[in-house]
């Protein structure tokens, strides 16, 4: 990528990283969230009766795959939420932001630490989903219906474009935010409304295809470059580290005089 240094963004990523396995609420969300997440489709794959028509084995199936789309959605949301506000409470904000790294380079290595576990995750879901669904499942078509390739690419596509979103709001809040759980409670809540994408598919009232998989994964794509342009230019070093963001002086020199309620600053 134009711009960014490798080595430098390999840096901030595991410093990142770092930072995550020191935090217990991090750890345990990534480990017992995904396990609770899958519990409804367990029980849904094996409540559908041998008899049961397709029509309904494929309602059912809709329903298990948006629930699966939920932990790309949720996961990374609650970590990106922490990446600014927690790492300011621990003061290990502002020597990262004193260096010469750039600020694409520092929400890409924050972004990438969020993303890779939880879309890995989502895929690891989904394939457990299938196992259980070929070997367990009372009725056959559970399993064809998942494997079909329209659903196959719905989520390889939608896991990380909606991390990707997720990420993006988490870390806008987060810039923003003076209290961790604050934060990560509006990230979360930030972090669904893509899912109603996925709802559309999932209940069977936008036919799932591959042209319509496809689709939705561009407006999806367009919609996350967009909202980290405006997380970008939120992203300001100086404002993070005093609170304050400078404001460019033009006309005033060095002998000029400034009238008492005239301030040089906009107090965040």
């Amino acid at each position: 990528m134009i711009g960014l240094d490798v080595g430098r963004l390999a840096a901030v990523a595991r410093k990142e990283a770092r930072e995550y396995r020191r935090t217990p609420f991090i750890i345990g969300a990534m480990a017992v969230l995904p396990l609770i997440f899958m519990i409804n489709p367990v029980i849904t794959i094996f409540a559908i009766g041998a008899t049961v028509k397709a029509a309904t084995v494929s309602k059912a199936v809709g329903a298990t795959f948006l629930v699966l789309l939920v932990v790309p959605a949720v996961i990374p949301a609650s970590i990106a939420a922490y990446s600014v506000v927690g790492e300011r409470d621990q003061g290990t904000l502002e020597p990262l932001l004193t260096t010469p790294v750039r600020r694409g380079e520092i929400l890409i290595g924050k972004a990438l630490v969020a993303a890779v576990p939880a879309v890995g995750i989502a895929y690891i879901l989904f394939a457990l989903a299938v196992i259980l669904a070929h070997f367990f499942a009372g009725n056959p078509t559970v399993a064809a219906t998942l494997t079909e390739g329209s659903h196959i690419l719905a989520q390889v596509l939608f896991a990380p474009l909606l991390a990707i979103w997720s990420i993006g709001v988490g870390t806008a809040i987060s810039a923003r935010s003076s209290d961790v759980r604050v934060a990560q409670q509006l990230g979360t809540l930030a972090s669904l409304p893509p899912l109603a994408v996925t709802a559309l598919v999932s209940f069977q009232i936008v036919p799932l295809g591959v042209w319509t998989a496809v689709g939705f994964g561009l407006g999806l794509l367009v919609i996350d470059i967009a909202m980290w342009r405006v997380v970008l230019a939120m992203f300001d070093r100086e404002r993070l580290i005093t609170g304050s963001r400078a404001v460019k002086t033009t006309g005033v020199g060095p002998g000029d005089r400034v009238a008492p309620g005239e301030v040089r600053r906009i107090q965040a």
